[in-house]
This record gives C-alpha cells, structure tokens and sequence, in this order.
C-alpha cells in the first residue's frame, strides 16, 4: 500500500511539475479580432483622423485594437474600439500612458 502511494505521489508531482513548466512557458497571444470588427486599414484612418500618426505597432488585444503611435512628437499607447473607433491614448493602467 506505501509503495503505491508513493508511486501515485511521484506521478501526481511529475504531472503538476510538467504543467506549470509548459503553463508558463507558453507566449502570451493576441485576440483574433472578431468578424464585426473594423479592419486595420479603417483602424489605422480612425487614428490618422485623430491626429495620430506613424503607427508603429498594431494588435487586436483584450477586446480592443491596440497601437503605439506618434502624437505631438512623442510616442503613445492607445487603446481602439473595434466596433466604433473611439480612440482612447493610454491603457487606463498606471504608467501605461
């Protein structure tokens, strides 16, 4: 009976320890914008008509089009909405602006 609990212990933490390894070596991945979402093109237009420009980088992240653009000679975080393109700079995070 001992030998089978510690059989059972040494798979169990085998199993634990090999999960959280791939769990945290897994990348962090961007959404896959929605089918009702604006493409990048009319993205990239929304952020022009505001007043952006030189978008740097663009992604579809946590339910919204995410960019790094130039405004005023200095770069910033804004944040998309797929649907409307309200434009709102920063993240709403802290020391994200």
């Amino acid at each position: 009976m001992n030998t089978r609990k510690t059989v059972l212990a040494a798979i169990l933490t085998a199993a634990l320890a090999t999960g959280l390894t791939v769990g945290l070596a897994a990348p962090a991945l961007a959404d896959t914008p929605a089918k009702d979402w604006m493409p990048i093109e009319q993205v990239l237009t929304k952020l022009s008509a505001a007043g952006y420009g030189s978008v740097r980088s663009i992604e579809a992240d946590d339910g919204v089009w995410k960019a790094k653009a130039s405004r005023e000679g200095r770069t910033v975080k804004v944040q998309v909405d797929p649907r409307t393109g309200a434009v709102v700079e920063g993240s709403g995070k802290p020391g994200d602006d």
